[in-house]
């Protein structure tokens, strides 16, 4: 892969903004998957968690004040975070703060995703922001958020918001922007049944990618008027941004392009279990839509201490080999084969067993014999010796989840092995 050297923002504008991650969702189109785990500490790309995303574009774009609000499940996200995220000096005010739902403001949970912002407002306001950046925690891409942010600055808006192009049929799940040449929003609709489309582009619609720039005293204003709202359901996509039109302050909207600046960048939803396995398996192609090795901008994370890979044994039906795939560290393949997928950490293939288009969690077995294909294998799965899964549709279905799409998504509970640990 080319190492790539980004033009970046970091200037004063960077300095005065605080981002806000919201990684409090529960991730229930990931069905089983996120039983254990909120969305955003769902692993990804081999060694990652999704949070790992947004947080590694702060850093790269010179983000360094980061509050991560969290709420369901988020006992793993919290120790990932405490672990692979606790490298920032506070004596220079920077810092990586976990922000749990406290009901600082009454009795209830976090309502929407404005209200878990303005649940917070008074830790926001204590450390003073110019800008604040609210991000989702549970999407793939690198995005230079200095360049959001010095538009923002340069068009005097009262919010940015993130966008993105997409298929027409997949904007329904998406809020749906209309916007001039200038980039003013028009119009805004959250998951419409017919979403507009690009007037020079037909089958493509502009959606929201869930990621707002406002200036603090705007967005204080207008979260505290919609809580005083008792018919608003709280949320940015639904509440903020149509009363924002309709009041006609300035809303605009900010193109995301890739680190080159020349093309449309890289980003995924991976909100359910087809779009989850399919992000992961582009990663193991040529040239993958995603450049993880790219130097110039990289994926922070907890680094695991793990050994090598290690693939062992050479003869008929027991050889230790990957071809188009990612191997993790302290994976070890024992006379196991696998083919087009992504393994996480510590994964053992024991002898014959036969791993294709597959995405297999940290700490699992695939024992002697098993075969499985297309399908997700969550953490510290032990899947039995002559196992096969991906051949017969209904033996799948009476066993495990099934994705529309076909994948096949195993949990250790699935194999009758009732984990107590948090995953």
């Amino acid at each position: 892969m080319q190492e790539t050297t980004p033009q970046r923002f970091v200037s004063l504008i960077t300095r005065e903004t605080l981002a806000l991650v919201l990684a409090g969702g529960r991730g229930t189109r990931l069905g089983a998957l996120a039983g254990h785990r909120v969305k955003p500490a769902v692993p990804f790309g081999g060694k990652y968690r999704l949070i790992d995303f947004p947080l590694s574009n702060c850093i790269n774009s010179g983000i360094r004040r980061i509050g991560v609000l969290t709420q369901y499940k988020a006992h793993s996200l919290i120790r990932h975070l405490q672990e692979g995220w606790s490298f920032l000096r506070s004596d220079f005010n920077e810092f990586v703060e976990i922000l749990p739902a406290q009901q600082r403001t009454g009795p209830s949970w976090y309502q929407g995703t404005a209200d878990a912002v303005y649940q917070n407002l008074e830790i926001v306001q204590t450390h003073a922001p110019r800008y604040v950046l609210v991000l989702g925690g549970d999407h793939v891409y690198k995005m230079d958020y200095g360049s959001m942010l010095a538009q923002h600055v340069e068009s005097e808006a009262a919010i940015t918001v993130g966008c993105v192009e997409v298929a027409t049929d997949e904007a329904r799940e998406f809020g749906v922007m209309t916007v001039d040449l200038d980039g003013r929003v028009l119009a805004f609709q959250e998951k419409p049944e017919t979403p507009a489309q690009l007037p020079d582009k037909p089958g493509r619609s502009l959606i929201s990618m869930g990621i707002y720039v406002f200036n603090t005293d705007y967005l204080s204003r207008a979260l505290v008027d919609d809580a005083n709202r008792p018919d608003s359901s709280h949320d940015f996509g639904k509440d903020i941004l149509p009363r924002t039109l309709a009041a006609g302050d300035p809303l605009r909207a900010f193109r995301f392009r890739d680190l080159s600046g020349d093309v449309e960048g890289y980003w995924r939803d991976v909100g359910n279990v087809d779009a989850y396995w399919a992000a992961n398996l582009e990663l193991a192609q040529v040239v993958p839509p995603l450049d993880l090795y790219d130097r110039g901008w990289p994926i922070w994370t907890q680094q695991m201490q793990a050994p090598p890979a290690k693939f062992v044994f050479d003869e008929p039906g027991r050889r230790g080999m990957a071809i188009d795939s990612m191997i993790s560290g302290g994976c070890v393949l024992a006379g196991g084969r696998v083919k087009e997928s992504v393994l996480f950490s510590f994964v053992r293939v024991e002898s014959g067993a036969c791993i294709e288009e597959s995405v297999v969690l940290p700490n699992a077995r695939i024992c002697s014999g098993a075969r499985i294909r297309r399908a997700v294998v969550d953490e510290s799965c032990v899947v039995p010796p002559g196992m096969v899964i991906g051949a017969d549709p209904r033996a799948d279905h009476e066993r495990f989840e099934i994705s529309p799409g076909g994948i096949a998504l195993i949990t250790p509970e699935m194999l009758g092995q009732n984990l107590s640990h948090v995953r």
